[in-house]
């Protein structure tokens, strides 16, 4: 194959993913963005710090809609450890929001198909509450611990919400302007964090398409145990967000793996990376640390292997369906809906562009930097 048809057969690979996907990206961070108005910060930080493992249960459910990779939700968790939410809590909040989220559950939909859309944030929640309730069984947190929520407005910070009333904040801004104000923030903030490395993923979909035979991909990653543990060799270490490892997964199935090593890699990817690894030792210790790797690497594999038996009883090649979702929409709105998340993209990778040849740190944090973040910034 020559290289100009090499590359035209890969940037039409990511052309096609690009059309089936924007529409749900932009239904996925539009709800995301409303979540960051509606969903009140004070009603999730103050359940995370009371019950030994009552806690932990809602950390874990309470992480699955809201959309930060494993950068962003670092400074996210440490801020709710310092105000008082244990440790398994902790845990269980690190791991189950950066494998889940509206958005990555919103595109596996489109370009996958509806068991591993169902599969995926129940494997994140299986993940999450594990690791918290064998943290919190070694190491019970105190009795005492109580968190203290943040009431400041998630509008405009017109108001902190300790020097007015809880009935003059409401009346601040009115149902309309928060759903304004919502949809700013996913275009502008959470679109804006997500973006670079969604095209990174389209993109690397795309020369996956191109580049590697089916038959290499279903004799290495086929199924079976010793393919997910090779997919957790390459899944721990690599910095990739919820997002941005759905179009990668749905090329690699479309060549031949299996739908229970991509569900590791899904979940392995997002929640860990070398980076966040040196800062959760930070946040929580060692032995947490441990045991958070432990829970990822034994619940991803142990649904991994479930999900092949489901396809397998129910005789359904994940090949065959993957993306038929997106087939429903009809072209013009899935173009239409391309052009409008390029358009929205333009500015933030630019940005992006700029960071990277300035060397500007734009993802991570030290464990002090995190301590002093907000609780929910959601974004990275």
């Amino acid at each position: 194959m020559s290289f100009t048809l090499f590359t035209w057969s890969a940037l039409t690979a990511s052309w096609e993913m690009l059309l089936n996907a924007s529409l749900y990206i932009i239904f996925g961070i539009a709800v995301g963005g409303l979540l960051k108005m509606f969903l009140s910060t004070d009603f999730i930080v103050r359940h995370l710090g009371q019950g030994r493992y009552s806690s932990v249960l809602k950390a874990a459910l309470f992480g699955i809609p809201i959309p930060l990779c494993s950068c962003g939700v670092l400074p996210a968790a440490a801020a709710l450890k310092k105000q008082g939410a244990n440790n398994g809590a902790t845990t269980a909040f690190l791991i189950s929001t950066p494998e889940s989220g509206v958005d990555s559950i919103s595109i596996t939909y489109a370009l996958l198909d509806p068991i591993m859309t169902l599969a995926r944030p129940i494997a994140a929640f299986l993940s999450a509450l594990t690791a918290g309730l064998i943290e919190n069984f070694i190491n019970p947190p105190p009795p005492q611990l109580q968190t203290q929520a943040s009431y400041a407005c998630p509008v405009d910070n017109c108001c902190d919400g300790n020097n007015c009333s809880a009935t003059d904040h409401k009346n601040h801004h009115s149902f309309f302007e928060k759903i304004r104000a919502g949809i700013n923030y996913a275009v502008s903030d959470l679109w804006g964090d997500l973006a670079g490395w969604f095209f990174v993923g389209i993109l690397l979909a795309g020369l996956i398409s191109a580049l590697l035979p089916n038959d290499v991909i279903s004799s290495y990653l086929g199924g079976g145990i010793s393919s997910m543990l090779l997919m957790l060799v390459i899944g721990i270490p690599l910095y990739i967000c919820a997002t941005a490892s759905t179009p990668i997964a749905a090329a690699f199935i479309i060549k031949g793996m299996s739908p229970g090593t991509a569900l590791v890699f899904l979940l392995a990817g997002p929640a860990t990376n070398i980076a966040s690894l040196s800062v959760l030792i930070g946040i929580l210790g060692k032995r947490a640390a441990g045991i958070y790797l432990a829970a990822i690497s034994l619940v991803s594999v142990s649904c991994g292997l479930v999900l092949d038996m489901v396809y397998l009883k129910f005789g359904i090649k994940a090949s065959s369906v993957a993306g038929q979702a997106a087939d429903i929409i009809p072209w013009r709105v899935k173009l239409v809906a391309a052009v409008f998340l390029l358009a929205i993209s333009i500015q933030p990778l630019w940005r992006n562009l700029v960071n990277m040849l300035t060397h500007k740190k734009t993802c991570g944090c030290d464990s002090e930097s995190c301590q002093d973040s907000q609780p929910f910034p959601m974004a990275k």
